[in-house]
């Protein structure tokens, strides 16, 4: 496994989680690195992103102001800490790397268009958050 994501679990609504993307066997900030989440019948969509760096980072508009995504290098994780969590993100939430990506975007490219799924290669087995009303 060299993606390795945790941290979900069942929280009522305006509860918090931080979300961990563990890595092994690659440096996890020589790529970008981001949060995608699939809910029962919809499609897999992205969360959040962030670039090598940390500097640049992507939210989606319905978790932006809730959801930061930051890196700790040293520890080669990539968080997400989710707050005032609302039923509608009941999802398994995958960290996926751009490692092995035959489609690497130009680092010019905005934030919000590299945090496309098509953009990523390496994927963790996900995490199950449930947010009970």
């Amino acid at each position: 496994v060299q993606l390795q994501a945790s941290g979900g679990g069942l929280v009522q609504s305006g509860g918090s989680l931080r979300l961990s993307c563990a890595a092994s066997r690659f440096p996890l900030d020589n790529y970008v690195t981001g949060w995608f989440r699939q809910a029962p019948g919809k499609e897999r969509e992205g969360v959040s992103c962030i670039s090598k760096s940390g500097g640049r980072t992507y939210y989606a508009d319905s978790v932006k102001g809730r959801f930061t995504i930051s890196r700790d290098n040293a520890a080669n994780t990539v968080y997400l800490q989710i707050n005032s969590l609302k039923p509608e993100d009941t999802a398994v939430y995958y960290c996926a790397s751009m490692r092995s990506s035959p489609w690497r975007p130009a680092q010019s490219m905005s934030m919000e268009r590299q945090c496309d799924r098509k953009y990523f290669a390496t994927w963790g087995q996900g995490t199950l958050v449930t947010v009970s009303s």
